[in-house]
């Protein structure tokens, strides 16, 4: 069965996400785009992830929780999390390991914590889009222990990416997916990843059409994350 997805997906609660990105227009968008799933993965922040599950509450979409967590060496990975709870203390000890510079609104962008009838129930004052001081190793090794789903954004961008910055994806990092804008061609890779091509939306229109798909045998959040778990 195809699940037609979009694991990549930014609210207002990144500085630079649009102000539109709220939970209800998020996943009223994707449902216009006949997705299947979609997943929440703000910066360094899981605060809007509840609220978009529960704005999908009676359709047919399966929300995934996740964060883009940004490493020590400045690599974007994504997270993913069948259990919240688990994304919750991952998000804590990311949350411990940033540093205490606050947000320019004014440069950057508001931080917007919302609920699911799209109102603001808090700013966060923290900046969200700079590096956490845990490396991708532990990041790596936190998430599988965890169990969730781990794989590196965007590899194939010239900068932010795994690639970009320590030059390959590492041998002892067993990625059972990877994300890329256009296509893996020219980056020689050593192993053959579920190649996914996600949408990094910062704003509404950004989110992907119907056009990419993963197999699974049936169409819930356990079987998505199950085909993409690290081996």
């Amino acid at each position: 069965m195809k699940a037609f997805y979009d694991l990549h997906i930014h609210t207002c609660l990144s500085p630079c996400g649009d102000d539109d990105m709220t939970p209800n227009n998020i996943v009223n968008m994707a449902l216009i785009k006949g997705l299947d799933a979609i997943a929440i993965t703000d910066h360094n922040h899981a605060g809007n992830v509840v609220a978009c599950m529960e704005a999908a509450k009676g359709t047919n979409l399966n929300v995934i929780g996740g964060m883009e967590v940004e490493t020590s060496e400045e690599i974007h990975m994504i997270v993913l999390f069948e259990d919240i709870s688990k994304l919750f203390m991952l998000e804590k000890i990311v949350w411990d390991s940033l540093p205490p510079i606050s947000n320019k609104p004014e440069i950057f962008g508001e931080q917007y914590i919302m609920n699911c009838a799209d109102s603001v129930i808090s700013t966060e004052k923290r900046f969200l889009i700079t590096a956490c001081a845990i490396d991708v190793f532990t990041l790596y090794k936190l998430v599988t222990d965890l169990g969730g789903v781990i794989f590196p954004a965007h590899i194939d961008k010239s900068s932010y990416s795994i690639i970009s910055n320590l030059g390959a994806i590492p041998e002892n990092l067993d990625f059972s997916a990877v994300e890329v804008k256009k296509d893996a061609a020219n980056l020689s890779l050593s192993k053959d990843y579920i190649l996914l091509h996600n949408s990094d939306a910062h704003y509404l229109w950004d989110i992907s059409e119907k056009e990419h798909y993963i197999e699974i045998d049936d169409v819930n959040i356990a079987n998505i994350l199950s085909k993409l778990r690290q081996k």
